[in-house]
């Protein structure tokens, strides 16, 4: 099976580097391109690339501009003059980062774990527009930004019109609403606990009986859920209970 890839980088020369790269790997497929991040965005959009080859300084908006406006990111490598040290100080989970000029031999470790990383998340063919329990979004809270793994996520909870994202020991805000999040998310892993918040069900440690016929989940975060009397019923037909 041949890796789509996507190039958004706004220097035309770079580009053609990162082209004549691609064209040395038999499994590695160029699937479009781009100078900007609103044509980045479109084209992703229309292609599912399976990897974005991305220049994180573009004019008007960078490349974490770009992964703010993805619901589904794919995998993501780095395109970047920063030198090593600028870019350990960014908190971010991308795969690999490639320094200009890209030479062959660094690029053929960075398309090793993009062949490790597509063998670890299995078939990923398909084209619905949910979410599967290993597709990633992109987060940016303040200078931090994360790519998340949705299977690593144990709970959403709002705060205003945003949601707070709960994975490890982080919380960062996500800028969309519960019920934009709802929407995306796998059916078989995720709960409506309440109004407020929304689980991912293979977090759960402990479920107890509650005042009013309500449920009080403790997950393994140590974070307690209420579920509500409505969704309570739901939920113990939903877990056999």
């Amino acid at each position: 099976m041949k890796i789509r890839a996507v190039i958004v980088e706004d220097s035309r020369l770079a580009r053609n580097e990162l082209k004549e790269l691609i064209k040395l790997h038999d499994d590695l497929e160029l699937v479009g391109e781009a100078g900007n991040v609103d044509d980045g965005v479109e084209l992703i959009q229309s292609e599912s690339p399976d990897l974005l080859l991305l220049d994180i300084n573009m004019p008007e908006k960078d490349g974490f501009d770009l992964l703010e406006m993805l619901d589904d990111v794919p995998i993501t490598v780095f395109t970047t003059a920063y030198d090593e040290y600028a870019i350990k100080s960014f908190e971010y989970n991308a795969l690999d980062y490639l320094l200009k000029p890209v030479s062959n031999k660094r690029f053929d470790m960075a398309l090793e774990k993009v062949r490790s990383k597509m063998a670890s998340k299995g078939d990923g063919s398909s084209t619905e527009k949910k979410l599967t329990y290993s597709s990633q979004i992109f987060i940016k809270d303040g200078e931090s930004c994360w790519l998340v793994k949705i299977g690593d996520i144990s709970l959403f909870e709002i705060v205003g019109n945003y949601t707070r994202v709960f994975f490890e020991d982080k919380k960062p805000m996500l800028y969309k609403s519960l019920n934009q999040v709802e929407g995306k998310l796998p059916e078989d892993s995720f709960f409506r606990a309440n109004r407020q918040q929304i689980i991912n069900t293979n977090y759960i440690e402990n479920v107890v009986p509650w005042f009013n016929g309500k449920l009080k989940l403790t997950m393994k975060n140590g974070e307690e859920v209420e579920v509500s009397r409505r969704q309570s019923y739901i939920f113990k037909d939903r877990m056999s209970l």
